[in-house]
């Protein structure tokens, strides 16, 4: 399903690359895992093969796609829940699913309640992760640096 060297997404974690297909034994049982290192932290996560599809490991997008999400992110703001913690809750689960298109929905809904009321702690941070995971996929999907994939972002959202 992938090779050495391509980028995925890991939902939840962020945008990594393959830096390795290794066998290794757990609990007697061998095994071949993917080992991706995460770009914006360097950390190196192992993914077993066989549970990757189940996990979400997804290629990232191609940059066909990012029209996509530019034009999700433009589109009106959609009021939610108006209890945070279920709001939260309902947030997390998509950035969870690692849906590109969720996790930007999340994005932009929490942008644009933000310019209107304050947000949680624990709102504000699944932002900043929504915002991280959308930038480092578009940065990567138009060959950007990931500062110009976040002006660019930040100009959508904002206008």
């Amino acid at each position: 399903m992938f090779k050495k060297g391509d980028y995925v997404v890991y939902p939840m974690h962020g945008v990594g690359n393959i830096v390795d297909i290794t066998k290794k034994t757990v609990l007697k049982e061998e095994q071949n895992y993917y080992v991706v290192e995460l770009i914006n932290t360097r950390m190196r996560v192992m993914v077993p093969v066989a549970r990757a599809e189940e996990i979400g490991l997804r290629h990232i997008i191609k940059k066909n796609e990012v029209a996509k999400i530019i034009k999700l992110l433009q589109e009106e703001f959609i009021e939610q829940e108006e209890d945070w913690k279920i709001r939260y809750q309902n947030n997390l689960l998509k950035v969870k699913s690692g849906s590109i298109l969720s996790v930007s929905e999340v994005c932009r809904n929490l942008y644009k309640r933000a310019r209107d009321k304050e947000l949680s702690i624990m709102e504000r941070k699944l932002y900043e992760s929504a915002y991280s995971l959308v930038i480092n996929e578009v940065a990567l999907a138009k060959n950007l640096q990931v500062e110009e994939a976040g002006n660019m972002i930040s100009e959508v959202l904002s206008g």
